[in-house]
Formats: C-alpha cells, structure tokens, sequence
C-alpha cells in the first residue's frame, strides 16, 4: 500500500477503489482523484513541505472564514502528502474559453471578481501570516527578484541592448512605487482564471499556497491582465467595477485614484509573467508556457500607450521590445480564408507551438541534409544568403527533401480548403536553425504562396524574422 492508499484509508476506514493521476501543471505537486464507497477526493503529493503546509494551513484559516476553498480531509504526518475536497474538472478558465460571451461566463467572472475583496480582508482577519510560502509578505526584496527575473530569463534572451545600470535604477523606484500601497490584507499572487473551480454554477479558490500579506491591487492585475484570457478592455473596465463596489463594503477609493495605482502593479505583474514565461519556455523547455508570451506583450504594449514617467529608461526599453519582429501583432487575419504558418527552427531551442490553440501542424527534420554550418565560410551565414543557397542547390539534398514536401504540403492544403478549414502549420528544424531549416522555411512560403490563394506568415525563430504573406 503506497502512501496515498495508506493516507485516504486511515481517512476513509477502507482502501480507494480507483487512484487516478491528473494532469500535472507547472508545479511540483501531483495530484489523483481517489475513488472510493463515499465519493472522491483529491491526493495530493508535493516535494515542498513548506509550501504543502502553507497550502494547508492557508485552506484551515479560509475555510473556518467562510471562504469558498477545498476542504482539507487529512495529511500525512511529515507533510508530503493531503487529501482535499474534490471540486471537480472545470476551472473558469474552461468556462470561458469555451463560452466567453455566454451570460454563465460573464456571471462568473463577475463573481469571481465580487468575491476578490472578501478574500483579501476577511481572509487577512485573524491569519498568521508566518505560516506564509515562501515569506509573510509582499516587500523590497520580493519585487526586485521578480524584476530580475524578467530581465534576466526574458529581456536578456531576446538580444535586445541595455544599459543595466539604468533599468536598475527605474527598477528601484518602481519598488518603492509599490511599496507605498501596502496594506494588511492578503495577497494572493496567482490569482488567476486558471485558479478557480467551477462547482455547483459557483467559483471555488485554489491553488493559494504562495499568497503572503501585500497590497489589494496586485491580484487585480493578475486577475484582469492575465495574458492567455485575453479580456477585452471594455469586459476589463466592468469586472473592475464590479470589484470596486465589492470593495467598498471594506475601503472607500475613487475609481480614479483605484486606476492610477492599479497601472503600476498592472506594468509589474507583466514583467514578471513574462520573467516566469522565459525561464520555463526557454531554460526549462516547457514550449507551451511561450504559447502566452505574445498575449503579454500585447498587454505591454497597450500599456506603453500612455509612458510611465517614473521608469523613463525602462519605458524606453520595453517599448523597443514591443517593437521586435518577433512580437509584431498580426494583422487582422479573414476567418474564412486559410492562414498557413511556417517556422524554421533550432531543435536545441525546442518545436514551436501551435498557437492556433489546434495542436498539430507538420514538423519536418532538416537533418539529414548536407549542413553547410559545418564549413566556415558559411558559420556566419543563414539560409537566406546567396552563399547557403548556392551550397545547398548544389548539393541537392535539400532539393529532393523539398520536394517531397511539397506533395505532401499541397495535398494538405488543398484539403483544407475544401473543408474550410482556417490554420494549419508547418515547422522546419535543424541544429541551430540557422542554414537548412531557413531555406526550407523560404521555399515553402515561396511555393504555397504562388500556388494556393491564402495568407502565410513565415517566422524564423532563431533570427528573430516575421513576415506576413497576407494577400
């Protein structure tokens, strides 16, 4: 008996019928649903004890307030294993990406944001915020690691030039921006659609264990901006409203002055998505967290609309980042017409995603071409200079290879035509999709264009290129 049954049985009295692992997320915890004679409920294994007992002492307090949160049933003597309440499969996130429109959706988000307040000042009354993971509260040293961390797994990894002294200095006053909006109740820090349940038409909280005491405007930035949800301004400005009246049950703000300081943590929260984005897209290789890289750029540079002057450096520098090929917005696309993507890559640096939200596309492994990188008149050169081209063509690998391609490419898109169809994907990769990949990305582009009516967008990741091939 392994140390979940054992658990759920000194619970339930009787051995789990059925344990059954979920989906794991960008924790470290696992989580089963664990069947048995009186229901379910969910295990949950985490190698962090402290942040398992933050998790549960956090749900103890909150559920003893009232607050809609898991219940927890049980855990295991050293920490590293509990059982909660089962709150079932959908987050709101699904109810609104299936149905963002509807009038469930709408209502939840709305709930979800009356309730907000209520979690920060009722869940503060009486908490022992040292039981807190990693630390009690929001403070100087909180906020610099998270800038940090955008500089260095993000803003770094792009090539973008800086000065750091500079952009430490704006760093320096934006801690102290923040730090004048301290107030005494809880932060929850990934307060997000992702983060609550659906259970009975009703939001359920999770996912709480790094909250700490900190300021009220934090959560509402990560709620209203979080990058994936991609709400739009007008929904924005009504759930904002909605937490405002929520609000003054508790504290009496203006809207005006709410929104000023709320800019702030709304700039911050950005940076330090994207610090999060970078270090588990590009150190980690989890590919999917850069699927929400440009849904957070795009709030960047919404935001950059009106300059910050108190980061004057660092408003200069984000908005050259804006400007990068690689963070183009697309241009509004036809949704009857056929949008091809094609990519060449680097397999050291990972597949690229399908951002369509389809999770497919075509992947074709340049490889066992003839590489011309590996000569040195050709190191500094990519497949699109006239040197790599000639070396490529007259090798004749890559020709062969294209053709083939090419059969397979048309057939599929003529398909999709047919069947109405809207993205499709093609990726070409090879070892430092700088040679091989480039001249195959090109062709292809080159060839579906002049042969099919559809729009293309070309991208060559490594090098930082983004055409559209839009007619």
């Amino acid at each position: 008996m392994n140390r979940i049954e054992q658990l759920y049985y000194n619970y339930a009295k009787e051995c789990p019928q059925k344990l059954e692992q979920l989906p794991i997320s960008g924790s470290n915890r696992h989580y089963y649903r664990v069947y048995g004679t009186r229901g379910t409920c969910i295990a949950v294994e985490g190698t962090s004890i402290t942040e398992n007992k933050a998790f549960i002492e956090l749900a103890n307090h909150f559920h003893k307030q009232g607050l809609p949160v898991p219940q927890v049933y049980s855990c295991s003597d050293d920490y590293s294993c509990y059982l909660q309440e089962d709150l079932g499969n959908e987050s709101l996130f699904d109810v609104v990406s299936k149905q963002a429109s509807s009038h469930e959706a709408r209502a939840l988000l709305h709930d979800t944001m009356r309730l907000l307040p209520t979690v920060q000042y009722r869940g503060a009354a009486g908490l022992d915020f040292s039981v807190c993971y990693p630390q009690p509260e929001f403070d100087r040293r909180t906020v610099m690691f998270d800038l940090n961390y955008f500089k260095y797994c993000f803003l770094k990894s792009t090539g973008l030039e800086f000065d750091e002294i500079r952009l430490e200095n704006d760093f320096e006053t934006m801690a102290n921006v923040l730090l004048q909006q301290m107030s005494d109740t809880f932060l929850y820090r990934d307060f997000q659609a992702r983060n609550v349940m659906v259970k009975d038409g009703k939001p359920y909280l999770i996912d709480f264990q790094g909250g700490r005491k900190g300021p009220i405007y934090y959560d509402v930035a990560s709620f209203l901006w979080q990058a994936k949800a991609n709400y739009p301004s007008a929904l924005r400005q009504e759930l904002l409203d909605s937490y405002l009246t929520a609000l003054q049950c508790y504290q009496t703000i203006s809207k005006e002055t709410f929104s000023t300081n709320l800019r702030h943590f709304v700039l911050f929260r950005t940076l330090q998505v994207l610090g999060a984005y970078g270090f588990r897209g590009y150190f980690e290789k989890k590919q999917h967290f850069l699927q929400s890289v440009p849904f957070a750029v795009a709030n960047l540079r919404e935001l950059l609309q009106e300059p910050f002057a108190e980061y004057p450096y660092l408003t200069e520098v984000l908005l050259e980042l804006t400007n990068l090929p690689k963070f183009e917005p697309a241009k509004p696309q036809n949704p009857q017409r056929l949008l091809v993507r094609i990519f060449s890559f680097s397999y050291k640096k990972g597949i690229p995603e399908d951002v369509s939200g389809n999770g497919g596309g075509y992947v074709f492994d340049c490889r066992s071409t003839h590489n011309p990188g590996r000569y040195e008149p050709y190191k500094k050169l990519t497949g699109l200079d006239e040197p790599v081209i000639q070396f490529l063509e007259k090798d004749g690998e890559i020709v062969s290879f294209l053709e083939s391609v090419y059969a397979l490419a048309d057939a599929h898109v003529a398909r999709y035509l047919e069947r109405g169809f809207t993205n499709l994907m093609f990726a070409f990769g090879c070892t430092g999709g700088q040679h091989r990949s480039v001249y195959s990305a090109e062709h292809l582009a080159a060839h579906l264009a002049e042969k099919f009516d559809i729009d293309i967008i070309l991208e060559h990741r490594e090098q930082g290129i983004r055409r559209e091939l839009v007619k």
